[in-house]
Formats: C-alpha cells, sequence, structure tokens
C-alpha cells in the first residue's frame, strides 16, 4: 500500500492519549462496585426517571435545539439570566467547542498540573499548545498560573473543587486570578462538583462571570443529579461567548429525553440537600477508614477521595486486591499520579466495603514486609 496515497490525520490528532473512562466490569465478579468515575450515590431522582420514561413515545421527534425549558429550569433554580445559559452534550462537549472557539495554533491554552484531562485533549485537538502549570500541595497555584500567561494566552481551565485531588481555591484566590489574568484571556471555571462543596469560602464562578465578559462557569447533571448516561451539562457566561458556542454546538445537541430528565432531577424536592448531606458524612467515615488502615487520603469537596499509596506499585497492587474483590476503583496513571487511586463516595455499604478492604490490604502489606 501506498502510505502516500492514505488519509492522514492532523499531527495533533496523533499527539493525544485518548481519554479511558473509569472501568465497569470485573471479570469472575458476583457483584460488581463500580466507584471509579464520580456517579451519584444515590443514582437518579425518581422524578428523572419517570420524566424520562415518559418521553419514550416522543423519540421520534426532534427535541427543542436550544433547551429552553431547561435553561429556564436551570435559572431558576440558580438565579441565573436563561439567555446567559447553554446547555451541552454533558460539560465535556462544552469544553471542546471553548477550546476551538478560543484556541488553536499559535494559542496557548493553561491549566493546572493535575486538572481533568478533557481540558489537555480539547486544547491538542484544536490545535493549541496546553501548558501544564505546577501544584502546590495538590492544589492549584495562582502565582504558576499567572506566571504561566504569554501574549499566547487565550484560556485557563480550571476545576475547582478540582477532579481527580479533591482540592478547592477559596473565593478570594479565585477572583485574584481572573483580576491577574489579561482581560482578553478566558478563565473557564469548571464546576461539576460545586452541589458537594461544604466550604463556606467558595462560589462555583458566578461572580466572576457576572463581573465581566471574560469568563465561563461549568456546570453537570452528571454528579449529583445521577444523570450521567444521559449526558447532559451546561455553562453559564457572558453574551459574546453564548453567542460564539451556539453558533459551533450541535442543533439538536441535548436529546429530548435527557432534556426531560434533567428539568425533573432539579424539582425534585430535597434531593440536593440529602445528597450532600450523605456524602458529607461518608466521605469522613471513609477518609477515616482510609487513613486507620494506613492510606493516606487527601482532603476533598468533591464527592471522591484521592488515596494516596506512597508508590506506583503499591497502588496498582491495591487496586487488583480491590477488583478482586469487584470493587473498582480509579488509577491515576493518567493525571502523572500513579501512585494514587481515586474513589468515589458510594453508598454506605459500599464505602463500609471499601474500608474493609483496604484495612485487609494494608494488612498483606505489613505482612509480607515483616516476613
Amino acid at each position: 500500500m501506498n502510505d502516500a496515497a492514505t488519509p492522514k490525520p492532523r499531527d495533533e490528532v496523533l499527539k493525544i492519549a485518548a481519554y479511558v473512562p473509569g472501568e465497569a466490569k470485573v471479570s469472575g465478579a458476583n457483584r460488581v462496585i463500580r466507584l471509579a468515575s464520580n456517579e451519584g450515590a444515590f443514582g437518579p431522582p425518581q422524578a428523572a426517571i419517570d420524566a424520562y420514561a415518559k418521553m419514550a413515545k416522543e423519540i421520534h421527534r426532534y427535541p427543542d435545539g436550544g433547551s429552553l425549558e431547561l435553561r429556564q429550569a436551570i435559572g431558576k433554580r440558580y438565579g441565573l439570566d436563561p439567555a446567559r445559559i447553554v446547555c451541552g452534550t454533558g460539560s465535556d462537549e462544552l469544553i471542546g467547542h471553548i477550546a476551538h472557539i478560543y484556541g488553536g495554533p499559535g494559542r496557548d491554552i493553561i491549566m493546572s498540573m493535575h486538572g481533568f484531562t478533557m481540558y489537555q485533549i480539547a486544547g491538542t485537538y484544536a490545535g493549541s499548545r496546553v501548558l501544564k502549570v505546577p501544584e502546590k500541595n495538590l492544589t492549584a497555584s495562582v502565582d504558576n498560573l499567572l506566571g504561566a500567561v504569554t501574549p499566547e494566552t487565550t484560556i485557563v481551565f480550571l476545576a475547582n473543587p478540582n477532579n481527580p485531588t479533591g482540592s478547592l481555591l477559596p473565593e478570594d484566590e479565585m477572583r485574584r486570578l481572573r483580576e491577574g489574568l489579561p482581560p482578553q484571556v478566558l478563565l473557564v471555571i469548571d464546576a461539576a462538583y460545586a452541589e458537594y462543596v461544604e466550604s463556606r469560602d467558595y462560589d462555583p464562578g458566578v461572580k466572576l462571570v457576572d463581573a465581566g465578559e471574560n469568563t465561563v462557569m461549568l456546570r453537570t447533571f452528571s454528579k449529583m443529579f445521577g444523570l450521567a448516561g444521559l449526558r447532559v451539562g451546561w455553562g453559564y457566561a457572558p453574551p459574546g461567548v453564548i453567542d460564539a458556542i451556539n453558533r459551533v454546538r450541535g442543533v439538536f445537541n441535548v436529546n429530548l429525553a435527557a432534556q426531560a430528565a434533567a428539568v425533573a432531577a432539579l424539582a425534585e424536592p430535597e434531593w440536593v440537600e440529602k445528597s450532600r448531606a450523605h456524602n458529607f458524612e461518608w466521605r469522613a467515615k471513609l477518609a477515616a477508614m482510609m487513613h486507620k488502615a494506613g492510606v493516606k487520603a487527601w482532603p476533598t469537596e468533591g464527592n471522591f477521595i484521592l488515596a494516596d499509596f506512597d508508590t506506583a506499585a503499591r497502588a496498582a497492587a491495591a487496586d487488583a486486591f480491590l477488583k478482586s474483590r469487584g470493587i473498582i476503583v480509579r488509577g491515576m496513571g493518567a493525571y502523572d499520579l500513579p501512585h494514587c487511586l481515586r474513589v468515589t463516595v458510594g453508598t454506605g455499604e459500599e464505602c463500609t466495603l471499601v474500608g474493609e478492604a483496604l484495612a485487609a490490604f494494608m494488612g498483606t502489606q505489613k505482612e509480607r514486609a515483616n516476613g
């Protein structure tokens, strides 16, 4: 075959390491406990399930291309102008559009060292140079982010709370970051885990979006609202950014049933309060079980814990041990943290089983060390 005659992808595409989702199956396990993808502990609200089912006879119809009812429901729930909201097939779609709209060849994108890998994938695909900036104690450093800015910088992506570390920048630090960035640099705040935050010194990004024309806040229905399988995300942004995204996004990007389920999820009574209370309780209990077993649990404001095993070999062994018990967690090699595993805060029973498994694993490690 003549290679010169075959289709060739752009060089940037071949530089991308494909995103690898969390595993969902374990061979030979009678029961599988999935704690790899930070899915909501309780699944979807019943109202969302009912709304989804109700749409079954309507799936021959195209959905509302502008997701108007959903945008209005989001606006009502969070006190935002629906005209400044755009919905996407998960927030991943919006990340990709932003990277292509404001990035591209000759334009740099900045992210923190252990930030969400989709920023790097989307930025590289757009043709940008993506710069990963060192963190301090697994927390994004405002000084380092600002120090990386050059005349070529056009976007800064920052998850707050961050996935996978769980770390949080307080409101004053986020304001310092925005004020320190050139006004032409777009700050994209990914607040996918905002509903789980307990800190009072936190704003998911609304104030910074309202303060100017150069900040975007991204949110999702995939975590607390339990709609990961339907892929619904949204962004709150200045009118100019909304206009640009609407010019390029898919005409019917959020499907009919997903829109209906998301609207219903927002209206479910006390769902957020119940889910947040559960997460707060069992996040602390799971961290305590990890510490008791001899595993460092990094502080977190998400619905997950970054478990630190000191070495990549021990983390891999722990991962295999958990799988032998049907428990799936997430290895962190793709995030330059090969010595860590990320564990979702699941139900109380699931968290207890993880704690017991880690205690057993660390016990075997001590026996080998003493043997």
